[in-house]
């Protein structure tokens, strides 16, 4: 707002009430002027662009409303709790009070939020599928190659579910260590990006001026299961045709 009106630090602006002040010449506009005692920024476009603080006693000559307050604020330890909170205010008030919360205020920003959560999940999921599929190819082609050496370990007493388990042992241990690397990068990734802001956004079209990255514990977890699950669904065909190798058909030209 600041940038918008030219203001800056110890300017004065002329602020003008949308009520305005009925007189013997009709409704004329009411005006104050503020000197500008400082500027912030919230980093959230819908405040910096159409909030500005001022001291009660002036808002209240502004407007009309002598000794009165029309809007309280709470805030809360728990901001999860906003929707309960509010339901309790309203009871405490009576009729004739209303009381909103930041979830309500901002529901399609946090609609369009979970939206781009579920999206996101669907590509990671994608992206872990195409690498699992990289792990069933490559423990197809190890079978193919080893046919011979599994027929020998088959005919000197290996049993087929000890074959089974190698390749499984195998593909889990690239799972895992890809996973693993995975989570490291990517929360070293989030953290840099919650600390420098590096990847920056229009705030009239977003309403923040940078990607927050917020890394959670759970969602690490969650990433991490359903990468080494896939991984190990890789692995149950190849394991399974390793061990069906017949050691007399396999070494039956040797």
């Amino acid at each position: 707002m600041a940038a918008d009106l030219g203001a800056t630090v110890g300017s004065v602006v002329l602020v003008t009430s949308p009520q305005g002040e009925l007189t013997p010449f009709g409704m004329v506009p009411k005006y104050i002027r503020f000197k500008v005692a400082g500027i912030f920024n919230s980093g959230f476009y819908d405040y910096d662009s159409g909030w500005a603080f001022a001291r009660l006693s002036d808002a209240q000559k502004l407007f009309g409303l002598g000794d009165l307050v029309s809007v309280l604020e709470f805030k809360i330890n728990d901001i999860y709790r906003a929707g309960d909170v509010a339901h309790q205010l309203e009871q405490a008030a009576g009729s004739g009070f209303m009381a909103t919360n930041w979830m309500e205020q901002n529901k399609a920003l946090f609609r369009a939020l979970r939206l781009e959560r579920v999206v996101t999940f669907i590509t990671i999921g994608l992206i872990v599928f195409v690498a699992a599929l990289n792990i069933l190819i490559s423990l197809i082609m190890m079978v193919m190659e080893k046919t011979k050496d599994i027929a020998v370990l088959m005919s000197l007493g290996t049993k087929k579910s000890q074959v089974r388990r190698v390749f499984v042992a195998q593909g889990l241990l690239i799972g895992i260590i890809g996973t693993a690397v995975g989570l490291v990068l990517g929360y070293a990734i989030s953290w840099a990006g919650s600390y420098y802001h590096f990847i920056s956004l229009s705030a009239e079209v977003y309403s923040i001026d940078y990607v927050p990255f917020a890394p959670r514990l759970i969602d690490g977890l969650l990433v991490a299961l359903v990468a080494i699950g896939i991984s190990f669904v890789a692995t149950l065909y190849p394991s399974w045709s390793a061990s069906r190798i017949l050691p007399a058909e396999a070494l039956r030209y040797e």
